[in-house]
Formats: structure tokens, sequence, C-alpha cells
């Protein structure tokens, strides 16, 4: 492992331990409460309706039959209530919830007025207390806070809760739990007033009646509600049909038997309203409200389908969100600002997205701090590589780009072994070119023309060399030294040179035209270069005096290739390469002439081939 990789992989493991905690003493500090209650919420709204209620049914006090009895106060409707009671008993019902506090009663009222048939104040509600006195029916309660702040309980009047035959057992409060957005998302099995006595919730109490396991959210002060689906799910049944002649032979009601009936208002511009997941617009979706009659139904179908959902396990969690900041962590160093930044996104939704499929097995799954561990590894990472990487980056630019592209020195600083600067051998081709007949080309040009010229020159046939993922050695007068191989290793070496040389031949053709036409009439040889290609192993390295120092090449693969390069005058040539290069590059290599010739510097004789071109054809060798 080369020393940046060892750095990176210190750094990343201290960034993902420093997230880690801060993700998790935010969460402790609920500081994602309310962006986790966003999501929950969300996942609701995509979800739609999640299931079909099979456990309550809503009989509504709805529009049309408030409007068929409207010159009948409310508080005279016991009459009503008692038939509806009735029908219900009859078609077998499990139970009943009242959800209405009867803190007045009609008889109180006649009482009051002082009517001549004392008789009927005082028998107004007995078809009422008889069908409480019957069972099978809860009464609502609520906890208020008085004068002084103190939290009490308001009983529906004692006739009522007393004609019931568990008495107040037969009670239970309908306050719901808001979370600090005002949003109902959990429910309270039990409230407890400021004498400390506690009180069994509305929704509680029935499913209890209903059959559900004793007791309810046992040691959980606060349980979700699973909404079985948005404001409308609950199946309902109109009041004014209980009231109908022969209302027990309906077959709709009559489909009532063994279900868990809610008796509540359902009027348009009631107060008996709440928030829930529903309640924000969603994808031009408008806000939904939700009744508190469905509500409590949903909080029952929940105790009875016995489906709580659950936030996952403290060290699922854990291990999830070490996960996802492990993983958000190796992609950030591996790719580039921008590019990662892209893969977060996409695993920060990804992230959502197993969220939700979670939340359709009752799990939450937190989204919100895991975004944000990504968010700050994202961020850590960036600061890292810019105080560590891009610094290493910048010293890499500043040693080597004067020769080598940009994507060398990515290459190098990707690969983690950045190179020995005191020296080191590379398999490498190294590759010289010569400006032919340059004395006598110079002869007739001023000083700056010559300048200009080489220049000129220079900058094109180095085009093919970094583009290559050559390093430009160096300037020898009209000459060029390229390497190819390192600092940078590249397997395939010898090709990269030998396309290069043929680009810079072709180059050198353009230039020829660019020569006439800036130094016309001057006399000018044509212009012609010579290239030497040789393969074999160097010494790359800063070699040089204390004072000066050079990145440079050096060994007798370096000596051959500048032989080579001279030869091609001799020869003729426009490329010349060692036999080493041409077996290096591999198939499809097209050679000319060939000649084993003895080369200054060198005892044995060495076989040089014509470079020509490339092709798919195997080498001819």
């Amino acid at each position: 492992m080369g020393l940046t990789m060892r750095r990176n992989f210190w750094y990343g493991a201290l960034l993902v331990i420093i997230v880690w905690g801060v993700v998790e003493v935010a969460s402790r500090a609920d500081w994602f409460k309310m962006p986790e209650a966003f999501y929950y919420d969300t996942w609701h709204q995509l979800a739609g309706r999640r299931y079909l209620p099979e456990n309550v049914v809503i009989a509504a006090i709805d529009d049309q039959t408030r409007l068929e009895r409207q010159d009948e106060p409310l508080v005279f409707w016991s009459p009503h209530i008692a038939r509806a009671l009735e029908v219900l008993r009859k078609v077998g019902v499990r139970v009943v919830g009242l959800d209405y506090l009867f803190s007045a009663s009609a008889e109180s009222w006649l009482k009051k007025l002082g009517l001549p048939d004392p008789q009927q104040s005082r028998r107004f509600d007995l078809p009422f207390r008889e069908q409480l006195a019957s069972g099978k029916v809860v009464l609502a309660a609520n906890l208020v806070i008085d004068e002084k702040g103190m939290r009490k309980v308001l009983l529906p009047l004692a006739d009522y809760w007393l004609s019931l035959p568990g008495k107040l057992d037969d009670v239970g409060l309908v306050n719901f739990y808001n979370d600090p957005d005002g949003v109902i998302r959990q429910f309270v099995p039990i409230l407890a007033d400021d004498e400390g006595e506690a009180w069994v919730t509305f929704a509680t109490r029935l499913a209890e009646r209903a059959g559900a396991a004793e007791p309810v959210g046992k040691g959980q002060p606060l349980l979700y509600v699973n909404f079985a689906g948005p404001p409308g799910t609950i199946p309902r049944l109109s009041f004014r049909r209980l009231l109908a002649p022969q209302a027990e032979m309906d077959p709709d009601i009559l489909r009532l038997k063994d279900k868990l009936v809610i008796l509540g208002a359902e009027l348009s511009g009631q107060q008996d309203i709440a928030l829930t997941p529903y309640a924000r617009g969603f994808l031009g979706r408008g806000a939904l409200m939700m009744t508190g009659p469905e509500l409590h139904a949903n909080i029952v179908e929940t105790i009875l389908t016995g489906r709580f959902p659950q936030p996952v396990p403290t060290v699922i969690r854990w291990f999830y969100l070490l996960l996802v900041v492990t993983l958000g962590t190796l992609i950030f160093f591996r790719l580039s600002p921008l590019v990662g930044l892209a893969a977060g996104v996409i695993l920060g939704l990804a992230c959502g997205a197993v969220a939700y499929l979670l939340f359709w097995r009752d799990l939450i799954l937190p989204v919100a701090g895991v975004q944000v561990g990504l968010i700050l590894t994202y961020l850590g990472s960036l600061g890292v590589r810019l105080t560590g990487e891009e610094r290493e980056r910048a010293r890499l630019r500043q040693i080597f780009g004067r020769y080598v592209a940009d994507e060398v020195v990515e290459k190098l600083l990707a690969a983690g072994k950045h190179p020995d600067l005191g020296g080191e051998a590379f398999q490498v081709t190294v590759l010289f070119a010569d400006i032919r007949n340059f004395t006598t080309i110079s002869e007739h040009l001023r000083p700056h023309e010559v300048v200009e010229m080489l220049n000129t020159y220079f900058t094109r046939v180095c085009e093919p060399i970094l583009e290559q993922g050559g390093m430009v050695d160096k300037f020898i007068g009209d000459g060029v030294m390229a390497v190819f191989g390192a600092p940078a290793a590249h397997p395939d070496h010898a090709r990269r040179a030998i396309k290069s040389a043929l680009a810079m031949a072709a180059k050198a053709q353009e230039f020829r035209a660019w020569m006439a036409q800036r130094f016309k009439g001057l006399g000018l040889p044509d212009f012609h270069i010579g290239i030497g290609l040789n393969t074999g192993e160097a010494v790359v390295g800063n070699i040089g005096s204390p004072k000066r120092l050079e990145f440079t090449s050096i060994g007798d693969t370096v000596n051959t290739a500048s032989r080579l390069e001279g030869l091609t005058k001799e020869l003729g040539w426009t490329m010349v390469a060692s036999i080493e290069t041409i077996k290096a590059a591999g198939p499809g290599v097209v050679t000319g002439r060939r000649e084993k010739l003895q080369v200054k510097g060198r005892q044995e004789a060495i076989e040089v081939i014509e470079l020509l071109g490339l092709d798919s054809e195997e080498p001819n060798i």
C-alpha cells in the first residue's frame, strides 16, 4: 500500500468514526426529529392505502343525517342514539364507542324549562340509559386543564357513566398525543391526571373491550399509529341508516356483525379534526385532515392487528449508519469531487428507498441522520483532499507539469505510489526526434525567427507525446527526448511511443507547410525530422548537482535511442526503431526495411527496423 493510500485509509477511518459519533449524538439530542418526521409523513403519502381495515367501522353523524333532523339540537338526540345502539346490538357488533362527550342531557334542560309534565324530564333519556346498561358501550371523557393549570378529567354525565356495567372502566379519554409540529403520529395507551390517577384512552379501551391482549402498550408510554391509509380509508356507514325502519335487516348493517363501531360526528366545519401524516401537501395533492373518529379507528386497528410500527433496533441503526458512512467515504475518496457528489446523492436517495421499503414492513429506519452523515462525510473527504491530496497533486504538478500531461499526474496519484525522485528503474521506451538540416535552416534566419520556429515546432510535436501519456524529458537544441512508461507505468509503453512517433511525423509534414508560408522566399531546405525509438530498462530520477537537478532518464536504453535517431540520416528513414521496440509493441506494427548495424557505444550490432505505421496485421519480424 502506497503512502497516499495508507494516509487516505487512516484519514478515512478517522472521518467515519467522527461522522458516526456526531450523527449519533445529534440523533440522541432529537436534532433530526422533525426531518425524520417529514420522511415518515412522506412514506405514508407515497404508500396511499396500506391495508384494508377489517375490525372497525365508523357510524358517522354526517351532513345528510343532520339535514334530516336539523330542527333537533344534538343534546336531544339520545333517543336516536339509543335506537342506533339497539340496532347495532341486534346485529351482533362487538363493542360501540360513542365519540361524543355527553356533558349535558335533554332531561336537565327540560327540567330547567319547568314543563308541566315532570315525567317527561325524568324519562327522556331512559332508553339511552337502558342501552348503556346493556353493555358493549364505551363512553368518551376528556383530560382538560383547569384555570389553575391542573390536569383534570372531564367525565360524561354521572347518570350516563353510572349506567354502564363497568362504570368508569367503560370510559376512555379521547385526548391525542401531538408531536412538536402538531401532527399525530403516536398514541398513548394511558394518561394520568395531576392527582396521579391513570386513565385508559378511548381507542385503547375500545380495543380492550373488543378482545385485545391486555394490557396494551405495557411499559411503552408512546406507540406509533399504523395508519391504514389516508382520510376516508376506514369504512363508514351513515348514522341515518341505523334509524331507518327495519334497519337491522339492511345488508350493510348486517355486515357489522363482530365489528367494532365508533359512533361520532363527521360534519362539515366541525372542530373534531386532526393533523396526521397525510396533512402535508404532496406532489400537487392538497393536505388532508382526519376526523377524530377515524383517528380513533386507526388506533383501534393498530392495537387489534398487533401491527405496531417500530424503530429498528439501536444496534441495527448503528451498523446501518456505519455502513453508509463507510461506503460514502470510499466513494468520495476514490472519485472526483463532482462525480463523488453525484454518487453521494444517489446513495442518499437509495437510503430513502430502503427506509420506504422497510416502512411497508412496519419498521422505521432513520433517513435524515444518515443523509446528514453522508453530507458530513463528503465535506470531510473534500477537506482531506484539499489539504492533503490536492497539496500532493500540486507538488507533483510542479515537478512533472513541464514533462507530462495532467492525466499522467492523476494516474500517479491514483496509484498511491509516487516516483522515487532519487532514481528508480523502469521498463521504458525512449524516443528521440531531431530536425534535419537545422544548421542550414538557422543560418538563413535571424535569431528571434529561429526561436519562433523552434517554439512553434516543439508545441506541435509535443502534443502527441503528452496525449499518449509520455514524458517530455528534455529539449536538446533542436531535438526532443521523450520517455514512455515512466514516471507513470504503462504496460503498452512501446505501442504508445510508436503512436506518438507516427503522429509527430504527421505534425512535421504539416509544419513543413507552415515553414514554407512563414519564411517564403528565403530558399530554406524542406523541413524533415528523424525519430529513433528503443525499448529497455532505464533509471529515472533527479540527476545533477545539489544546486541544479533535472528529472531525467539515463542508461544504455537512452543512449541507444539517441544513436538510432542519428542513424535516420545515414539510412534515409524517417523513423528507426530497435527490434526490442517492435516486439514490445505487439501485433499490428507496419515495418519496412531492416538493417543490422554497429552503433557507437555498443560492441554488438543491433537490428534496426524502419517504422511505417500501425494496422491490424501481425508485425513483419
